[in-house]
Order: structure tokens, then sequence, then C-alpha cells
């Protein structure tokens, strides 16, 4: 008896001390746009379970890391790339523009300069990686270029924001300085009542960052390649068939999505809720299956998982492929808004709409309701396919023209699990905890 409880004692100390035990990892980087070679400035990563952070600059690649079983790290990787399609010469109505400061990583100091159309006051910030603002100044400028000193404080992270007009423009400054013990400071060095040149410009500033996220629970050294293409088909797969359709791709940076709703199974009526019978089912808006073929499908929670609760499994997608997580939908959110980056608290944040323009830039151009359509900025064509939602006792088709409704793969409770939304009246995006047995649309993201 004795060592039958020592041997159970035993047996729960040690499953203990291995949950305990921590193991360190290798890990290393690099960059492509689409199969081109892509120096990267700096890799941040962010372990999601334990909330430590980490920074490395190029030329360093390779970094280190204690990491506990089961621990989910995100990497954001950061590059400058050079502007395109600038016209030789800007015509005078040239809009408000801020552009990217040079040079960028700061060792000691940067420069910072924007357009201004007009006469006016502008409204300058600086954050932090925390959305604190450490700097907040009021001026009244001339029109023309306007030229700022930027000397970054403590801190490897920060965004300037420049408002002028109602406009609102971001830009993203990362700091290698050497006395991080400095007080930020941002000053106006000079003006140029001129506009400005292609020529200028490409001399001044010498490119803009962009960034790019990748989420995973390692469990042994590993090589990532960050991809930088963005808006246009995912390289190597522009087409997928499944089901009897063509679906498009696009590739947003690391992710590959399918362009449109899936659209699989067999219609059934608003009115019965979906079965693990070995048939996919689907709803059509209003029952009708045009909207099907124009909206997509819409899916109860379990059967779009395929009745498994496994987040990140295939579900419905097509082999290969699997529906997102919640992590994974916010990386999507954080790439494509102006304002807030990958892993930024604000993408943390449940039943609000979140971001500046995240929902904007990935909204269709036409279909939505009242003017509020998007600009479609990164070609995920998210349209306002409406839900399958219960009122009154009543399971009924509601929101078509209003809003797109999509799922995630994480569950939250036994009776609600994470979505998120696209509204014609915000251009942010929802977060949200909602019913297994609403109806919303499914968008599938290719598998590492």
């Amino acid at each position: 008896m004795i060592y039958r409880y020592l041997h159970t004692f035993l047996i729960c100390f040690t499953a203990i001390t291995s949950m305990g035990q921590k193991s360190t990892f290798e890990f290393t980087f690099t960059a492509v746009d689409s199969a081109s070679h892509v120096q990267l400035d700096s890799v941040k990563i962010i372990n999601r379970t334990q909330g430590n952070k980490h920074i490395i600059f190029w030329p360093d690649t390779t970094i280190s890391l204690e990491m506990a079983s089961g621990d989910t790290l995100l990497y954001v990787g950061y590059a400058t790339f050079n502007p395109v399609g600038i016209n030789d010469k800007r015509q005078k109505d040239e809009p408000f523009h801020l552009y990217q400061n040079y040079p960028n990583p700061v060792i000691d100091q940067s420069t910072v300069a924007m357009f201004i159309p007009g006469n006016g006051m502008l409204q300058i910030s600086v954050l932090d990686l925390q959305g604190r603002i450490i700097f907040r100044k009021y001026v009244q400028m001339e029109k023309g270029r306007q030229d700022f000193r930027f000397v970054p404080g403590s801190g490897k992270l920060f965004f300037l924001t420049a408002s002028w007009n109602g406009r609102t423009e971001s830009i993203k400054i990362l700091s290698n300085a050497r006395h991080s013990s400095q007080q930020c400071l941002l000053e106006h060095i000079g003006s140029n009542h001129e506009t400005i040149s292609a020529k200028a410009s490409s001399q001044i500033f010498k490119g803009y960052i962009k960034e790019s996220g990748i989420i995973d629970m390692p469990t042994s050294n590993k090589d990532y390649t960050f991809q930088f293409t963005d808006g246009g088909p995912c390289p190597g797969t522009p087409t997928v068939s499944y089901g009897g359709q063509i679906y498009n791709t696009v590739q947003i940076f690391s992710q590959c999505w399918l362009k449109e709703n899936l659209n699989i199974g067999t219609m059934i009526d608003v009115s019965a809720n979906m079965k693990d019978n070995a048939t996919m089912e689907k709803y059509c808006y209003d029952n009708d299956p045009d909207s099907c073929s124009k909206y997509g499908g819409l899916y109860q929670w379990p059967e779009m998982m395929q009745y498994s609760t496994l987040q990140g499994s295939q579900g419905i997608c097509p082999s290969g492929w699997h529906v997102p997580t919640d992590e994974e939908w916010k990386i999507l959110e954080g790439a494509v808004d102006s304002q807030y980056s990958i892993g930024d608290p604000e993408w943390d944040i449940s039943k609000y709409f979140r971001g500046l323009d995240a929902g904007m830039n990935l909204k269709t151009s036409q279909e939505w309701y009242g003017g509020g359509n998007g600009n479609d900025l990164h070609g995920f064509s998210g349209l306002p396919a409406g839900a399958r939602g219960y009122d009154g006792g009543v399971y009924l088709f509601v929101g078509n023209g209003k809003y797109g409704n999509f799922w995630s793969s994480s569950m939250l409770t036994k009776y609600g699990n994470w979505a998120h939304m696209l509204g014609h009246g915000s251009d942010g995006v929802m977060r949200m905890p909602s019913s297994t047995e609403y109806g919303y649309s499914v968008r599938c993201l290719k598998d590492d």
C-alpha cells in the first residue's frame, strides 16, 4: 500500500516537474519578397504565453531563447523597401503625406519629413511600444515640405503620427540608439515651400518600413522565412480547386489566404441546425443558392470545424489549408492597419471595433450599406455576407450588406468562440465571442 502511494506520488511529481521544465531553442530568420531575398532590419519576438519580448537587429538574424513547453511565439519581421510608382513630378494639389524617417533604424538621430498642402495647424504625436504618448505638440505650419529632427529616447520601437486638416498618417521608427537614457526629442529644422520632386524624395527618403508576422509553437530549433509580398496571388499557389469551385488566393505578407469566402456543402434551411452526419452543410442567405455563389456559405462553428475542437484544424477547408486561429486573425489586422502594428495590445481588445483602418483596408470597395465601403487595399476582399442569427426564439438571416462575420478556430467557452467582424459603420475590425449556433463566413488560411 505504501509503495502504491509512493509510486503515485513519484509519477505526479515527475509530471509536474516536466511541465515546469524549460528548453533553449535557436531560431534563425530570413525574408523574401515573393522569391527575392530581402534584408531584415530587425525581428521582434513576443512570447504570447509568458508576455516577454526580445528584439534583434541586423546583421543578427539568429537568437537563442529559453521557453516552456506549449509557449506560443509571435515573430514580427521588419524590412525597408524603396518606394515605387512615384510620379516624376508631383502635382501641386499633392495631399498631406508623412514620409518614412531616414535613417531607420535610428542610431543617434533621424530626419522626419512631411508635405503639407496648405497653411494650418499640425499635430504630431510619438507613442512607444505600449501605446503610451511620450511626446505631443501642436505647431502652425506653412505649405510645403517640413523637416524635423527626431532623437529617440529609451525604447526600441516608436510610432510617430502626424495630423493635418483631418488627415492622419503614421510611421514606425526603429531605434538602435547608443545613448538610451536620452530624452525623446522632435524639433523643426527647416521648410521648403516647393513640392517634393521624385528625385529629391528618393535622395532624402531611402525607403519605408514593412512588417510581416508569423505565429508558432516551436518544439525544436527552427528556421523562419518572412514573406513581404502583399496583395497579389500566393507565390506558387495562385488558385485552389476545391469542391467543384476555383478559389483565388491572396498573399498578405506571411499569410496566404483564400481570396473568397468558402462555399462548400449542401444547403439547409435557416431553421435547421447542422449535424455531424458526414455531409458538409451550409446556409445560404435568404435560403437562396445564388447568395452562396456571391457571398459564400454561412456555417455553424462545430460544422465548420468538422466537430474537432483543436484550433488550427483543417475543418471544412481544402487539404493543406486550415481555419485561422484568433491569433492569426490578429496578425492580419495588425499587418493591414496603418496605426497599430502586429502584436499591439489593441488587437487583444474584444467586443469593440479595434484599429484605425484595418477594416477599411480589408473590405471590398462596393456592396457595403450606406457608403460603408472599404478600399480593399491588400486584396482580401471582405464581403458583407451577413449571418445566420437568433432573435425571439427564431433563427433568421441578418445583416447582409452591413456585416461580414468570420469564424476563427479558437475556442472561448463551451457555448461561444472567437469571431471577427467587419462592419459598414466602422473602419476597424471587431473581435467578439459568438454563439456556436450562429452561421458565419469562413476564410481559409494556407498551412506553413
